[in-house]
């Protein structure tokens, strides 16, 4: 299993068959790993910040829980800073939006 660290967005390796236990560490930062801000349910627009509708409320979002229906997250894309482009890219895109 691969996943991203919702901390500091380094990809965190299992071996296959393994599975996250719930006061795992990351071994770049040392966050919780089994926590909401990991998971694939984690949703700040949602009532209780989770899409699983069935999930109890968790008051820290960044500690470890025992939640049955957490899912580690896949590798996430890389931050729309570095998708963007340089400060000078995203200003031209914009004075283009202006330009007749």
């Amino acid at each position: 299993m691969t996943f991203t660290c919702w901390k500091c967005g380094e990809t965190v390796s299992l071996p296959p068959g393994t599975r996250l236990g719930s006061r795992e560490s990351c071994p770049h930062c040392g966050a919780d790993l089994h926590c909401c801000r990991n998971c694939r349910f984690f949703d700040p627009g949602k009532s209780n910040q989770c899409s699983e509708p069935q999930a109890e409320w968790v008051r820290d979002k960044e500690a470890a829980n025992y939640c049955d229906y957490f899912e580690a997250v896949s590798p996430a894309p890389a931050p729309a800073a570095r998708r963007i482009g340089t400060p000078g890219d995203v200003r031209k895109k914009f004075d283009s939006l202006f330009k007749n």
